[in-house]
């Protein structure tokens, strides 16, 4: 699937630093916004699969997946995005692809409304898988 489809379906990931904050990454594409490292998954893909696979692409890294702790449908883009808490390797290396052109890491307070809410029930995840409508 690609970004200029009219259904998607994502997977992203929750990453901090030692300091809490939350790794974002500046798109070359579309709004040129920010957002979590992942992407929309390929035909066949499992939501677990698209994630390992975008997170390679976009980072240069292997992530750890650490659970799934929402799904999200945004209207705006007729899109669901699966939420996943995930893990970089220390002293990873980010290198990021040609889609992105910048990250950094960002006090939780600093995202979005959207963003916050998503990182904020990964963050507090009680083993209750979060659905929710933006």
């Amino acid at each position: 699937m690609a970004f200029s489809d009219t259904y998607r379906l994502s997977s992203h990931a929750v990453i901090t630093n030692d300091q809490g904050q939350v790794l974002l990454l500046k798109a070359d594409y579309g709004q040129k916004s920010w957002g979590l490292p992942g992407g929309a998954l390929d035909q066949g893909e499992t939501i677990h699969q698209a994630l390992v696979r975008e997170c390679k692409e976009e980072l240069n890294c292997d992530i750890q997946i650490g659970y799934l702790s929402g799904v999200y449908y945004h209207t705006a883009f007729n899109s669901h995005a699966f939420i996943f808490r995930a893990y970089l390797p220390e002293n990873a290396e980010i290198m990021l692809s040609s889609e992105h052109t910048e990250y950094d890491y960002f006090d939780i307070d600093a995202l979005s409304t959207v963003q916050k809410e998503r990182v904020l029930d990964c963050l507090n995840f009680t083993s209750d898988v979060v659905s929710k409508v933006f």
